[in-house]
């Protein structure tokens, strides 16, 4: 009888440590775009492209923006209340 518990239990262990090593292999191919601290965005202010890990971010009506400096987080902020007056 013990040995039948212990041999479902040592099933249990092994299908989560199987499944554990699909999924960490599946998530190395897709390549997750999003968190990537070095990829290169472009500042819709100046045109130039910066690491997305060291841009200065404003988030602005539920959108992420990315600029290469606070100064031009500012120019684009402007000219968005430019375009809107309230």
């Amino acid at each position: 009888m013990y040995r039948i518990i212990l041999i479902l239990a040592l099933l249990v262990v092994l299908y989560f440590l199987l499944r554990s090593a699909i999924r960490e292999l599946k998530g190395r191919g897709t390549g997750d775009r999003l968190h990537d601290k070095n990829q290169m965005v472009q500042d819709p202010v100046c045109r130039v492209f910066v690491p997305r890990g060291s841009a200065t971010t404003e988030e602005i009506g539920g959108q992420t923006y990315y600029f290469c400096s606070r100064t031009c987080a500012n120019m684009f902020q402007k000219q968005l209340a430019g375009q809107h007056p309230e």
